[in-house]
């Protein structure tokens, strides 16, 4: 993922670090009977206005879903690290061509016919906040805060937690 982040935005540069190294999103829309639906996107890039961008097809469901609410969610986990990041946002469709040029890679062929391809399209989700949790940084560490969770009668945080405004 390119990480565009304007270094005067400590929020939005946490995000970035917080999310990179985690090449799929989960992304969650609403369909039009109000349930939950949520597909994985590659993350392509974080630029300095706010925007997660990925490649998506125009003729997808959850572009159609998207003209009905443009709220959504996007889910990032990163199990061997322990990091966790749930990001809101509001999503927008567009076809900007000098950025499908600047992102594209020859893996997107799997999905699309080329640059050109008439399905292809950029889906951005403005970042609205995030939320995250991390681990403690050491395997001893989180093992240690773990055994004195089941010997205290107190609940331990195994980690930091935090949330960020887009």
């Amino acid at each position: 993922m390119r990480n565009d982040a304007p270094h005067d935005d400590a929020d939005l540069r946490k995000l970035g670090e917080l999310i990179d190294g985690i090449e799929v999103a989960m992304l969650t829309t609403q369909a039009a009977d109000g349930s939950l639906v949520s597909r994985p996107l590659q993350t392509l890039k974080l630029t300095a206005e706010g925007d997660l961008v990925f490649f998506t097809a125009a003729d997808s469901a959850k572009v159609g879903q998207l003209t009905e609410d443009l709220d959504v969610n996007l889910a990032y986990a990163n199990q061997d690290d322990k990091r966790y990041v749930s990001v809101r946002g509001r999503a927008r469709i567009d076809r900007d061509q000098a950025l499908i040029e600047e992102l594209w890679s020859p893996a997107q062929n799997v999905f699309f016919s080329g640059k050109d391809d008439p399905n292809l399209t950029v889906l951005r989700v403005r970042v609205r906040d995030a939320m995250y949790w991390e681990s403690a940084d050491s395997f001893v560490e989180r093992a240690l805060d773990f055994a004195r969770g089941m010997w205290s009668e107190q609940p331990r945080d195994l980690g930091h937690k935090g949330h960020l405004h887009g």
